[in-house]
């Protein structure tokens, strides 16, 4: 089994900034994608974005040029710089790594973009 840990959610103003992190741990032995979507309130959960072993990524339109995301594979972990924060980007976002074809989530943090 693979465990995620998410942290560094929170309250932002926008255009303000918040990083996240997800450390993962247990049974390690080849993780392929690591990445993040959130979830909106009454709506479908949603790719951010996500990494390759080998720092490739993609990113959902809506945050690029805003997010970047990036790993550590000696650490296995994620990173979630997010600049330039909009009210739209409200949401819980889940942390997932995929090992063998198989996804493991993180428990969610939730990020909050008010004035």
């Amino acid at each position: 089994q693979v465990q995620a840990v998410e942290s560094g959610g929170g309250l932002v103003q926008p255009g303000g900034s918040l990083r996240l992190s997800c450390a993962a741990s247990g049974s390690i032995f080849s993780i392929g994608f690591m990445g993040w979507y959130r979830q909106a309130p009454g709506k479908q959960r949603e790719l951010v974005a996500r990494i390759t072993s080998g720092g490739g990524t993609n990113y959902a339109d809506s945050v690029k040029g805003r997010f970047t995301i990036s790993r550590d594979n000696a650490k296995n972990t994620v990173y979630l710089q997010m600049n330039s924060l909009k009210p739209e980007d409200t949401a819980v976002y889940y942390c997932f790594i995929t090992q063998i074809g198989v996804n493991y989530w993180g428990q969610g943090t939730q990020v909050t973009v008010s004035s």
